[in-house]
């Protein structure tokens, strides 16, 4: 008798449940300031190949994109893989058609081939890498 009560609640219980759930169309009828709105980042290029460097040289590299959506775009942060890069970005907003730069300066202290990520996070959560690899020479 105990089971078939506890059954009889926990399928009242979730069936009450479901009631509350949105279904899809409840999703696209819901509309808020920004609910509707497009955030479009498009890179000219994720990765940049240096070719051969010199050890001990700093150089700097760009990765252009635009924002190609109908919202301003904000960059939350941009990290490094490494103390040997660092990287600079604009902390103002990107407007709807409007292009910007992140910038990255790699001193090389080792010898060889490198590859390091450069992590950009917009202000919605968004995460995009980018790479910068070669090879440092003498």
């Amino acid at each position: 008798m105990k089971s078939v009560k506890l059954f009889a609640i926990a399928v009242s219980a979730a069936l009450l449940m479901s009631f509350g759930q949105p279904t899809r169309a409840d999703h696209s009828t819901f509309t808020t300031q920004g609910f509707n709105s497009i955030t479009a980042i498009v890179w000219k290029m994720d990765v940049i190949n240096l070719g051969k460097i010199p050890q001990g040289k700093p150089v700097e590299v760009a990765f252009e994109f635009s924002n190609e959506g109908t919202d301003p775009i904000v960059i939350a942060n941009v990290a490094t893989s490494c103390g040997c890069t660092i990287a600079d970005y604009s902390k103002m907003p990107i407007k709807a058609g409007e292009k910007s730069l992140i910038k990255a300066t790699y001193n090389a202290a080792a010898v060889g081939d490198f590859n390091k990520a450069i992590t950009v996070t917009l202000a919605d959560n968004e995460v995009k890498v980018l790479y910068i690899k070669g090879t440092v020479i003498q």
